[in-house]
């Protein structure tokens, strides 16, 4: 256990040693001259229009999403970027089903055996009835539209099963034909982005199925009260022809048949039912103790599910590599292109125009392909340029980029992703997220270095932010990805940039007040443009293609 969390440590620590001691590169006259062509104009101008009113948010399915989709393809033609998406267009298909429960959902949890522990709940029944959307919140399956279930329950810790980096959660444990109970969480002996991906929901699904379970019901990691309403606000899955899931942050398809919250109560009875104590097991597992058991109780639950269907769109454009070699390998810049429409008013604005959030994004990508357009000569490799959809819904757009492209499957090489940049203040310092993991980092700290960049750790490491953008859709799929996001440096030395942006974000983050009127530096945003666009030329340029860190948690994904 310890030499594997040395392992890591010393893994992490290596990448940003090699960061700083990067090599200036040297870039050619051509691509000198094209990398001046970013405009911080031109950004703002693109920024503008993505989130204006007219576009009403741009939340797939509607007339604004696609306004918003005509005008990037408009761009994408104008800056000489040709169109690789399906049968020689712009666009993939991405089917979209938002499923949502309904009223009627019953869940019950059945003791086995009578409870006489100290530890325990008192029982007056052997049957306890879960209140649907307070002790419990079912998600709806996007398949099946009844489902009933009757199985036993088993706890597995956090869920986790990574016997390779010391912690297995199912070491000895039968959940076969079992729906397991988990607490949201991971180990303190894991990095951040380890952490974000084993405590992710969707790689608590898929390991549980992998070991047997027919369900999985998450417990908090607190007693904090929390609203329990997933089920009813509805969840969203990209669907394929046949009406199976094809890609999903709540579904396992073909096995998984209930996956639901539990409040802090529920979750404390369903522990005790076992003999266990809730606060004493929450000590050992976040300590790297796994603590899993059989629980002697049967949970039967109840419900339907209804659907409502939505076509939605990726854009998809090619710059062609100069090298017959290597010009059929794709680089990928990615950002997503839609936001969460039309909702609860703010200060008397419903709109949520997503100007940060991310046009800024959007924009990038457009500053990007501008560069390419002006280079005389293009990269060895070619540059997939992918503006995706559903990214608010799940990462479900890029989901289904990642896993069914455009281009074939095992041609691309890496994924640069550019998600709310957070251009309010002048760039001085990156964190690369997810770099560490694999030889990527290279390229970052030479491009960084290039531009006067500082390349630090990151400032937010209990964010999760590495699975929560699209190219953690590009790293399950095995493809070396990343994610360039602020670091703390700022121009008065006090480096507490972070401080800084976390007000800024409780104002404008996913509220209509992040429009074109709010805080922006749109040199910060031709920088961002100008690094990313480096970053992955210098990919398409190398003569290796990136490869994960031997021995990483991701490599096991190629």
């Amino acid at each position: 256990m310890l030499k594997t969390k040395l392992l890591l440590t010393l893994l992490v620590v290596t990448a940003f040693v090699r960061v700083g001691i990067a090599q200036q590169i040297k870039l050619s006259p051509n691509v000198k001259k094209a990398l001046s062509t970013v405009d911080s104009a031109e950004i703002k101008a693109d920024i503008k229009y993505l989130a204006d009113d007219k576009l009403l948010g741009r939340i797939p399915g509607t007339p604004g999403y696609q306004t918003a989709v005509d005008y990037v393809v408009n761009r994408l033609k104008n800056l000489k970027v040709k169109p690789a998406g399906e049968k020689g267009t712009w666009l993939q298909t991405v089917r979209l089903r938002k499923a949502t429960l309904s009223k009627g959902a019953t869940a019950a949890i059945v003791n086995q055996k009578p409870v006489t522990s100290s530890n325990s709940d008192t029982l007056s029944n052997v049957i306890d009835d879960l209140i649907a959307g307070k002790e419990i919140s079912i998600s709806p399956d996007p398949e099946s539209p009844v489902q009933n279930v009757n199985a036993p329950m088993a706890f597995a810790g956090y869920g986790i099963s990574q016997p390779d980096l010391g912690y297995d959660d199912y070491a000895g444990l039968d959940v076969k034909g079992k729906v397991v109970l988990v607490v949201r969480g991971a180990p303190d002996q894991f990095s951040s982005s380890v952490k974000a991906h084993v405590a992710n929901t969707s790689t608590i699904l898929k390991t549980a199925a992998l070991h047997g379970a027919v369900g999985v019901i998450i417990g908090p990691a607190d007693s904090i009260v929390r609203p329990l309403v997933a089920g009813v606000r509805g969840v969203y899955s990209v669907m394929n022809s046949q009406g199976k899931v094809s890609v999903s942050r709540s579904f396992y398809s073909g096995q998984i048949r209930i996956f639901a919250n539990v409040n802090y109560n529920a979750f404390r009875m369903l522990v005790n039912r076992a003999d266990k104590n809730v606060k004493d097991i929450a000590l050992l597992i976040k300590s790297g103790k796994p603590q899993s058991f059989a629980i002697p109780v049967t949970i039967t639950a109840n419900y339907h599910s209804v659907y409502q269907d939505i076509v939605s769109y990726n854009v998809i454009g090619k710059i062609t590599g100069s090298d017959p070699k290597v010009k059929n390998q794709y680089v990928v810049h990615s950002a997503h292109l839609d936001h969460l429409g039309i909702g609860t008013p703010v200060q008397g604005d419903s709109i949520y125009n997503g100007a940060h959030d991310n046009a800024s994004g959007v924009a990038s990508l457009l500053g990007i392909a501008k560069v390419y357009a002006h280079m005389k000569v293009k990269p060895k490799r070619s540059i997939l340029v992918v503006m995706v959809t559903g990214e608010e819904m799940g990462d479900l757009g890029s989901g289904y980029f990642a896993s069914h492209p455009t281009v074939p499957v095992k041609s691309m090489v890496a994924d640069v992703n550019t998600d709310m940049p957070t251009i309010i203040a002048p760039l001085l310092s990156i964190t690369a997220l997810g770099a560490e993991h694999s030889s990527l980092a290279k390229q970052v700290s030479q491009a960084a270095t290039y531009l006067g960049i500082s390349v630090e750790p990151d400032p937010e490491p209990t964010q999760a932010r590495f699975t929560r953008s699209d190219q953690y859709s590009f790293v399950v799929n095995g493809i070396p990805a990343l994610h360039v996001k602020y670091g703390n440096k700022t121009a008065d030395g006090k480096n507490n940039l972070a401080d800084i942006v976390a007000p800024w974000r409780a104002k404008y983050y996913h509220k209509p007040q992040d429009d074109i009127n709010g805080i922006f530096d749109f040199e910060a945003g031709k920088k961002y443009a100008q690094l990313n666009f480096l970053i992955g030329y210098l990919v398409a340029q190398d003569s290796k293609k990136p490869v994960w860190n031997t021995g990483d948690i991701f490599s096991t994904h190629q």
